[in-house]
């Protein structure tokens, strides 16, 4: 899916925030699982620890937290800039317990609005069946259109 338009402004107005953040490997790691267990997240987890913490610290990795009043994550949207102007959407959720409140849809707007302020000239994504149902979903509302399906083996889980 991509984006080569602006987004719609974001519309939520709880105790909630969204921050851009550097966080540490430990962290990030505990938040990719909480978020990513259940729809079989495991990119980052296969990656060297060594090689994680230079994305982490590199330039190109752009990291959107959603926290309560608590200061507890909720979820995250991460973008790498690697190929800008062309930026990839490559994890965004939220943990099982902040779902359904439309939390989601506000991080994506929030992450998405921040992210076209450096003028990339798309966004894109790649979502597949593993993915939560309702994701497509939220990827449209923001503005996402399908560009290329394509059907891939599945690999060993």
């Amino acid at each position: 899916m991509e984006l080569r338009d602006s987004p719609p402004s974001p519309a939520y107005a709880g105790p909630e925030r969204i921050a851009r953040e550097r966080l540490a490997l430990g962290e990030y790691l505990a938040l990719y699982r909480n978020v990513g267990e259940s729809v079989r997240w495991d990119q980052r987890l296969r990656m060297p620890e060594a090689q994680l913490q230079a994305l982490l610290d590199s330039e190109y990795l752009k990291v959107y937290v959603l926290r309560n009043a608590e200061r507890r994550a909720l979820g995250f949207c991460e973008f790498d800039r690697n190929r800008f102007p062309e930026v990839e959407l490559k994890n965004f959720g939220l943990v099982r317990e902040a779902q359904g409140r439309g939390l989601g849809s506000w991080l994506l707007s929030v992450a998405l609005c921040e992210e076209w302020k450096f003028l990339p000239t798309r966004i894109w994504l790649h979502t597949d069946s593993w993915d939560h149902p309702a994701a497509t979903r939220v990827y449209e509302r923001a503005g996402f259109r399908v560009y290329a399906v394509r059907d891939e083996a599945a690999g060993p889980l």
